[in-house]
């Protein structure tokens, strides 16, 4: 069974998402067509990197930036008990890509947002078909699909996991951006940025 949410609707997640880790899978089509003479005779596709990452504010006020660019792939067993487990750089990892969330150590978080960005490829959101999954021990998993698209902005929020009383919320987001800043500012999570490669 599944939950396909829609956008601004919310979910809680079962107390029993503590007894495991919470799984957050982002899958994603593997080619996006070429544009100009190659796109006219079908011929050729341009593999598009798209990153899984997540902002994530712990009770404690610290914050973190769990993404495979800067190499900060997070940590399950200490803060921020968030960890991101590689970089499928074309799409062709059937797996896609996963955040792990520790269900144990929840109670210490107090949110996260779960985004996505095209880190190289043509920003081409809707041949890329991206979708998240929201996986945790004895409960349905939670759809999210990237069904909104942005033809020039290379940065998407696609969910907000909070921490409501010891229940963790899920929700849609699906809101564009140019880059991390923009998204830090619109969000309020006040983090100082500098540019990074992978």
């Amino acid at each position: 069974m599944a939950v396909e949410l829609r956008k601004g609707q919310k979910v809680n997640l079962s107390k029993t998402a503590i007894s495991g880790d919470i799984v957050i899978n982002l899958n994603w089509t593997q080619g996006v067509a070429k544009k100009g003479l190659l796109g006219m005779f079908g011929g050729g596709t341009q593999s598009i990197d798209l990153d899984l990452g997540a902002f994530v504010e712990l009770n404690d006020g610290t914050k973190h930036v769990v993404q495979a660019l800067g190499n900060s792939f997070g940590n399950l067993k200490a803060a921020p008990y968030v960890e991101l487990d590689g970089d499928d750089r074309t799409g062709a990892v059937s797996g896609g890509e996963n955040l792990r969330v520790n269900g144990k150590m929840s109670v210490n978080i107090k949110r996260i947002l779960v985004y996505t960005f095209i880190y190289e490829g043509v920003p081409n959101w809707q041949q890329a078909n991206g979708v998240v999954t929201v996986k945790y021990p004895g409960g349905d998993d939670i759809i999210v699909r990237m069904d909104e698209y942005s033809t020039s902005q290379t940065m998407c929020a696609i969910a907000e996991l909070v921490n409501v009383n010891g229940s963790i919320s899920v929700e849609k987001l699906i809101r564009f951006f140019n880059n991390q800043e923009d998204m830090d500012q619109a969000f309020g999570w006040g983090f100082q940025w500098t540019v990074g490669r992978k």
